[in-house]
This record gives structure tokens, C-alpha cells and sequence, in this order.
């Protein structure tokens, strides 16, 4: 399980000392943020959530209701709305870990790029972000660089991810390079405005040409590394994926996803508990091969299709957001990457041979 980030490292956002705050408990500020000039009210607890990558909602209004999240040298509750300003510390009774951001050259596809933000077409296999077991070889170690050779020093601080997708998932991303640019991005987020769709491979042959899944997602009770589905919303959050068939292959199909809420491994999930896990999503069970069918060397062929693609069979489509000081929509398409083109293709003419 992933540890509270306050614990981890420094956040990119901030500015971290290491000093104790005096003898009265001998306290460590952990973090500190002067609010920008354009934010909007907004709760603390939300606001950094916004800025605490890793965080948890629980974690920071345990910090209020200890007293420790500290506004303007004072502490406050949960529900606190921060102003334009506002001083903001966490102080937490243990030094912080010092971690700062180190840029390394990793060739990353940048497909948009200004002022205020960066658009990513990730790459599998890339994590999006220094943390527990993954310090480097980040996305955002990658973005550091890039910033950095371009003359953008004072950027290296103030990468800000305002969505993430998992390390063997593919596609595009946004990440906000000022405090500004976070929030405006990050309430399109929270608000479900923005524009994305998802292309997945999934075991078996959908019956409908479209459908929804819904059911609360949440830690799966036995499996921790699973997230499961909750009908009856004993456990987890409310969470709604809708689904369009794009092409079948009999025993796999091709279908395009939107999600209505964006919870942890939301589509994987809501796909394995209707019966239709991504294609080799090895976390997820994805990984075993489709029984009952009768044709030429099969198993042996969805092998050669699992080392064509090594990894789980989703990708981030497309991104619309507007834009933060232009208030204009923004649009971006990514293409299939190689490995599901790959795998698309090896399974049309298999069936072209074998139908």
C-alpha cells in the first residue's frame, strides 16, 4: 500500500524546510504554500488534496483535527476556505524525508506545450511520479529535464499532476506548471467537465453494442493490490463506467470507455466484475487464456499476442479540457500505440485464417 506522501518526499508544489519550529513540541514543517492570487474559496482539505499527490482526504483532516495544518500562524479545521494569500503550513512531529525532484534525460512525446501546462502522450511502462519504489525514471523526473534544458529553471518546482493514469497504461496526460493552472484544471477534473475516452481490449465477446457499469469501487478485502466492486455500496466510492463496442475478435473485443467518476484502476475493475478483464492484465487475472475455444494452435497464438503486448490493454484516448487563462477548449487525440496496433492486427488475420 502506498504511503502518505507527507511522509515520502517534497512536494513540487512547495517550498520544504527542514527546521524544527521551535521548542513547543518540537514540530517539522512538512509543507508550506503561499495561496496564489486567483484562487477561488476553496476548503483546505480540497485545496490540498490538490497539491498533495498521494494524499488521502482521511490523512489531511486527521493533520485539521490535530492542529496541525496551520493558516496564517493559526490552526483551523477542515472546513476552512483558503484565500488569496493565505499562508498555509503542515507541520507533523518527525523531520520530513528530503526528496527534491531529480531531472533526468528520458525521451518523453510532448504534444502541446505553453506557459501554463504540458500535454504528454505516455508511453507503457512509464510511471507518472516519484514515490514509494519508483524515485526514478519518472515522468515527471523526464518533465524536470525538459524544463530545465529549455531555460525553464523556476518550472522544476512546480510540475503539478492533475491526473494520473497507471504505469502500463498508454496515452495522454496533462500537467499543470503554475499553482493557477492546477486548480482551474484539477475543478474540470473534480466537476467531470473535461473530455476523455478510453480504448481497452477485453476477454470475451460483449454481447450489447453499448452498456454502463456501475457499482462503488474499493480495496478488494482479500487481494489488496485488486480494487473491487461494491453493489450494494457496503465499501468503496460511487464510480460509473460507460462502454461502446468498436470492433469484436470473437474472443476479445475492442471497445472505447467514459468514465463518470475517475476511482483508482476504475475501468479494470468494472470490467473484470462483468466478466470481461482487460487483455493480459496480469494484476486482474487478464493474463490467463480465454478457455472453450476451438481453434487451430490458439493458445499458442494469444502467447504470441500476450509478448506483443506485455502489459494490460488500455489506453488513454483523447483529452479535452479548457484552458486556463485562454478559456478556450482544448482537444487532443493520441493514436494507438504500436503494441495494441500490433495486437489488433495479428488477431484479424488469425480469425481471417481460422473463422
Amino acid at each position: 500500500m502506498e504511503e502518505d506522501i507527507l511522509d515520502l518526499y517534497k512536494d513540487p508544489n512547495t517550498e520544504e524546510e527542514n527546521n524544527s519550529s521551535d521548542e513547543d513540541g518540537g514540530l517539522y514543517e512538512h509543507l508550506h504554500i503561499t495561496v496564489d492570487k486567483k484562487q477561488e474559496p476553496l476548503r483546505i482539505d480540497k485545496f490540498l488534496l490538490l497539491h498533495r499527490q498521494n494524499s488521502t482526504r482521511n490523512k489531511i483532516s486527521q493533520s485539521c483535527r490535530a492542529g496541525n495544518v496551520v493558516v496564517n500562524g493559526t490552526p483551523v479545521k477542515q472546513n476552512y476556505k483558503v484565500k488569496p494569500g493565505d499562508e498555509i503550513s503542515i507541520l507533523l512531529a518527525h523531520p520530513p524525508r528530503e526528496n527534491v525532484i531529480i531531472p533526468e534525460d528520458i525521451p518523453i512525446n510532448i504534444v502541446y506545450e505553453d506557459d501554463d501546462l504540458v500535454v504528454v502522450d505516455k508511453a507503457a511502462g512509464m510511471v507518472v511520479h516519484p514515490g514509494f519504489g519508483n524515485w526514478s525514471g519518472t515522468l515527471v523526473n523526464a518533465l524536470a529535464f525538459h524544463f530545465e534544458k529549455n531555460g525553464q529553471k523556476s518550472d522544476l518546482d512546480r510540475v503539478g499532476l492533475v491526473h494520473r493514469i497507471d504505469k502500463d497504461t498508454s496515452g495522454l496526460l496533462v500537467i499543470a506548471k503554475t499553482e493557477y493552472a492546477l486548480s482551474f484544471l484539477a475543478r474540470q477534473f473534480f466537476e467531470r467537465t473535461t473530455k476523455r475516452l478510453y480504448w481497452a481490449f477485453v476477454w470475451g465477446n460483449i454481447e450489447e453494442e453499448e452498456g454502463t457499469v456501475r457499482g462503488h469501487i474499493g480495496r478488494h478485502l482479500k487481494n489488496r493490490m485488486q480494487m473491487a466492486v461494491y453493489e450494494d455500496g457496503s465499501h468503496g466510492k460511487h464510480a460509473v463506467t460507460h462502454y461502446k463496442v468498436l470492433e469484436r475478435f470473437r474472443y476479445m473485443t475492442w471497445i472505447q470507455c467514459k468514465l463518470e467518476t475517475g476511482r483508482t484502476h476504475q475501468i479494470r475493475a468494472h470490467m473484470k466484475h462483468i466478466g470481461h478483464t482487460l487483455f493480459n492484465d496480469e494484476r486482474y487475472e487478464g493474463h490467463t487464456i480465454l478457455r472453450g475455444v476451438n481453434l487451430p494452435k490458439y493458445k499458442q497464438f494469444v502467447q504470441n499476442v500476450f509478448n506483443i503486448l506485455p502489459r494490460h490493454a488500455l489506453h488513454a484516448h483523447t483529452l479535452g479540457f479548457v484552458h486556463p487563462t485562454t478559456k478556450k477548449e482544448m482537444y487532443f487525440e493520441s493514436p494507438m500505440p504500436d503494441d495494441m496496433t500490433k495486437a489488433v492486427e495479428k488477431w484479424r488475420n488469425y480469425l481471417e485464417n481460422n473463422g
